[in-house]
């Protein structure tokens, strides 16, 4: 290893160093070390390579540095030829002069390589925040593209002050334009969105259909947008592209050409997605997960099912079909958007009850008996009139369910539990929770939903 150019008097880092990398870390760095020992947190490397990297979040008094890589010295055989997306290749952009955007991290690495790096993180996170043992394959997705490509159905841009849509570096506000993002499905790069004048708004977002259906363009208004002008801007786009748009300030977006709504699919189920509201961004992932997930959770005939964090009910639909009209489904979501949405797909489906609000507190006024009252509130009467679940499926954000679900999940004592993840490491904090109060993991299940990135998408089965 070449040590590090010396520091100037003032003791400011160096801007590059060369590094041997270490092992994978969640989040999709490696971690390295320099002579003297500071950890540094490298993106765009693989484990073992000898590189030159780039200081971006260093300082003498920090406990740990982060760098992109700029150059490999060294190579992976696993590192591929040509990343899958230049704006996002760290290699190019810094000898241009720029940090690379996100959004496909990973694209520097062969697709097997990238499995069995997040296969490594999942395992690690298990083992060292859930007491779990064992070796963790990431399965791939069915029909996955040889690259990792086009199976993106939303995408979020940015827009810069010029009007052109973009997308961020990692831990950035900065926007870097963009002509299009190849891991999106081809209807949406089809758009043209970049050749759109986009002044007056702060986001884009786009759905659009796995199956190939007309997308929705859901813009973002900055305070002071000319509404007139993009009205005009956005009749450029292709002919039956739905356009809506939420003014500076409004709490929902108005539609300005076609549905306001994507009609999505799964199964023998139909469902309508406003814009802004939740759906699994892989193409493949509704059909799989609708399948897998509510099975695992083994909900009974009559009996009851609870689905939290529910979206706009893509496992309600499978929970409700399996405990049948005697039995009863609670979808509880906390989004506005998205909980209107479920109500309106299941308005006919006396069996399902959707429930809008935090997790935490809907379980407290349905089950008041099962664990503790909210922080600074009474407990609740009796009389929900629901009978205590015997299959739970939950589907949180990032941050988990945390302690308070958990442990009303505990005192609640369904037979079942299916647990799905997008995030490892609060997955296995929870875990380690619900084990401690002596529940088992009788199965874990890793998906490839997101190549090219370092997400994985995580189930995790158990039983009290």
């Amino acid at each position: 290893m070449t040590p590090p150019a010396p520091a100037d008097p003032a003791g400011t880092p160096p801007a590059e160093l060369e590094l041997r990398l270490g092992p994978i870390a969640h989040g999709g760095h490696t971690v390295a070390r320099t002579p003297e020992g500071r950890v540094v947190f490298v993106r765009h490397g693989l484990p073992g390579e000898r590189v030159r990297v780039r200081l971006t979040d260093a300082g003498q008094t920090a406990r740990y540095w982060r760098a992109d890589v700029v150059a490999v010295l060294e190579a992976d055989p696993a590192r591929r030829e040509r990343h899958v997306w230049a704006p996002a290749d760290s290699l190019r952009t810094w000898a241009e002069g720029r940090p690379p955007v996100g959004g496909a991290e990973l694209g520097h690495a062969a697709l097997p390589a990238q499995r069995a790096l997040k296969a490594a993180v999942v395992a690690e996170q298990l083992r060292r925040l859930a007491g779990l043992d064992g070796p963790v394959e990431v399965e791939p997705m069915p029909g996955e593209d040889p690259e990792g490509l086009g199976w993106r159905t939303r995408v979020h841009f940015a827009v810069d002050a010029a009007g052109r849509i973009g997308m961020h570096p990692h831990r950035s506000t900065a926007v870097v334009p963009v002509a299009g993002f190849p891991l999106a499905l081809p209807g949406i790069g089809a758009l043209g969105l970049a050749g759109l004048d986009l002044r007056g708004v702060e986001r884009v977002d786009v759905a659009a259909p796995a199956d190939g259906g007309a997308p929705l363009v859901h813009l973002e208004l900055a305070a002071g947008a000319d509404e007139d002008r993009l009205r005009r801007e956005t009749a450029r786009l292709p002919a039956g592209t739905s356009v809506a748009a939420r003014p500076h300030g409004a709490a929902r977006p108005a539609p300005w050409a076609g549905r306001p709504a994507v009609v999505e699919h799964a199964g023998d189920h139909r469902w309508e997605v406003s814009a802004g509201g939740f759906w699994q961004i892989h193409r493949a992932a509704p059909d799989l997960l609708h399948r897998l997930v509510p099975a695992a959770a083994a909900p009974q005939p009559g009996g009851t099912a609870l689905d939290l964090y529910a979206g706009a009910g893509l496992f309600t639909a499978a929970l409700a079909d399996a405990v049948g009209e005697t039995g009863a489904v609670v979808a509880v979501e906390g989004s506005p958007v998205t909980s209107a949405d479920a109500r309106r797909t299941f308005a006919g489906r006396p069996a399902v009850r959707v429930e809008r609000g935090s997790v935490d507190r809907v379980l407290a006024r349905l089950w008041p008996d099962a664990g503790p009252a909210p922080r600074g509130r009474r407990r609740a009467p009796r009389g929900a009139g629901i009978p205590r679940p015997g299959a739970v499926v939950l589907d949180p954000p990032r941050a988990g369910a945390g302690r308070e679900v958990v442990d009303r999940l505990i005192a609640l004592a369904p037979r079942r539990v299916a647990y799905l993840a997008c995030d490892p490491a609060t997955l296995a904090r929870d875990l380690g929770r619900f084990r401690r109060a002596g529940w088992r993991v009788r199965q874990v299940r890793a998906f490839d939903m997101y190549p090219n990135t370092h997400h994985v998408e995580t189930l995790a089965v158990l039983e009290p």
